[in-house]
């Protein structure tokens, strides 16, 4: 089986947009499903509802695998799997280093995803002394002074980076300088990289600030439609204050309620 350091995925090469490579691991998984249920054909409407696509998404990025389904049969699930597979290099073993292994980073060792895809963790490594030598998911952790020799040793090109934010960039350089090309950032930091080297930053609390936003867009949405349905505004709701025989406004000059009302 080749490795990752002599080997790259073809997807470049061959012109595949990376909107479509994005898209590809979706493909994959909703087809791996199909394959673990022994279900041989799929149609390119039901892939795509799978994925969360249109189907003409769907047929136009698998246009650029050459592969165009047979009319009224559909896709072949397994060698779509192939095919899938094949230009994402995941027929390839492809070593990763961990870097950083606190709560996350031990939570990714662990993580039996890894290796079915393709990935080989070839080492855990940490900058705490402490944690040299002790085992997480069953490799003892490495200190980080070895990180150079562990990425030649086992022809490293893929590295994970789940460090504190002000250690990310440092191991960066690091990974970069020992020859690691593609980098996976956890850390909630924006890397700089020379040109030649990948990375992808995965940030958890932006994706829940993503959905905060659309949570915060419903519940306006959710509030117009009351109104135009004509529930009352229960503000606009509060009877005036009868003074003297003229009626006052309980709200105060902004709009807001009075913090003491006048006697």
């Amino acid at each position: 089986m080749a490795t990752g350091r002599t080997h790259r995925p073809a997807t470049r090469s061959r012109g595949i947009p990376e909107a479509t490579v994005a898209r590809l691991p979706l493909y994959l998984r909703a087809l791996t499903g199909l394959s673990e249920r022994s279900v041989p054909t799929v149609s390119s409407e039901e892939l795509a509802a799978a994925a969360g696509v249109n189907s003409a998404k769907l047929r136009k990025d698998f246009s650029y695998l050459g592969s165009y389904g047979t009319r009224g049969v559909g896709y072949d699930v397994e060698y779509l799997v192939y095919q899938i597979s094949r230009e994402l290099g995941l027929t390839q073993d492809w070593p990763v280093v961990i870097v950083g292994i606190g709560n996350l980073g031990a939570a990714l060792a662990n993580y039996g995803g890894f290796a079915s895809r393709g990935f080989r963790v070839a080492a855990l490594i940490d900058a705490d002394p402490a944690m040299a030598g002790k085992p997480v998911a069953g490799m003892p952790v490495q200190h980080s002074d070895d990180l150079e020799k562990i990425i030649s040793e086992n022809g490293v090109s893929i590295g994970v980076i789940a460090t504190p934010a002000g250690a990310a960039q440092p191991v960066c350089d690091r990974l970069v300088a020992a020859g690691v090309t593609s980098i996976l950032n956890f850390a909630p930091t924006v890397l700089s990289v020379p040109e030649g080297v990948d990375v992808r930053k995965v940030d958890l609390s932006i994706e829940l600030q993503i959905l905060a936003f659309h949570e915060q867009r419903k519940a306006g949405e959710d509030a117009s439609a009351a109104e135009a349905a004509g529930v009352p505004d229960v503000e606009a709701a509060v009877p005036p204050v009868v003074r003297g025989g003229a009626a006052v406004d309980r709200k105060g000059p902004d709009g807001d309620m009075p913090a003491v009302m006048p006697a």
